[in-house]
């Protein structure tokens, strides 16, 4: 009997040690997140390798990236990686709340037209580009004095396909570079890298990162 005990004891801690070795850390998927990044910014579809640019060439070149370069800027305290396609006419979210006052809270309606591209599994998980009825709406709250800006999904693909209404920070971090309107010829549109720490939940959850376009039109 105690011989039985011994091999039962025996199995279960092969098929722990089997499993612990199975499950993956969050440092090792972090270092595949690291290394999904690094190749796709030497090879990808979406203009081929990337010329990085620091935020302090950014801001020397007015807050534009050079597309025929396939440049993009990357903002070192999240990772974020962004190319401005364009930037939109209208107004800054900064430039609407200083016309009012130095405490003011602008809250507008922004529409967003976007693909989503799964880094690592190289494949489109979700876009609205292809539906003329289909866009993504979110309530965007930037608030002047802490610089702050917050937003909710109110409708679309993105909402649908997480069941919540959480907009990323990678979403929100074209917000202070770019300019709104309602024209839809002159909107604002960007490419984004995202670490999963800046991404959805789903993101998250499974270290992601994603690739974005992203364009920005102000609703009604």
């Amino acid at each position: 009997m105690r011989h039985i005990i011994y091999i039962l004891a025996a199995i279960v801690v092969i098929c722990v040690t089997a499993s612990c070795h199975d499950e993956e850390t969050y440092a090792e998927m972090k270092k595949k997140e690291k290394r999904a990044i690094e190749n796709f910014l030497k090879d990808n579809e979406f203009g081929g390798p990337i010329k990085v640019i620091s935020e302090e060439q950014f801001a020397a070149q007015d807050s534009t990236t050079d597309t025929l370069q396939n440049e993009y800027v990357l903002f070192e305290e999240d990772g974020i990686y962004m190319q401005v396609i364009s930037r939109g006419a209208g107004k800054t979210f900064v430039e609407m709340a200083k016309e009012q006052s130095a405490d003011s809270t602008i809250s507008k309606t922004i529409l967003c037209r976007f693909m989503e591209y799964d880094i690592k599994a190289g494949a489109v998980t979700s876009t609205n580009l292809y539906s003329s009825s289909i866009v993504d709406k979110m309530l965007c709250k930037y608030t002047h004095r802490s610089l702050q800006y917050t937003a909710s999904f109110t409708q679309g693909n993105m909402m649908s396909n997480s069941k919540s209404s959480y907009v990323p920070q990678g979403w929100l971090k074209p917000l202070a570079y770019i300019r709104l309107t309602r024209n839809s010829g002159k909107i604002a549109k960007v490419r984004l890298i995202v670490p999963h720490s800046s991404g959805t939940q789903n993101a998250s959850n499974y270290v992601l990162p994603m690739f974005y376009e992203i364009s920005y039109q102000l609703g009604i």
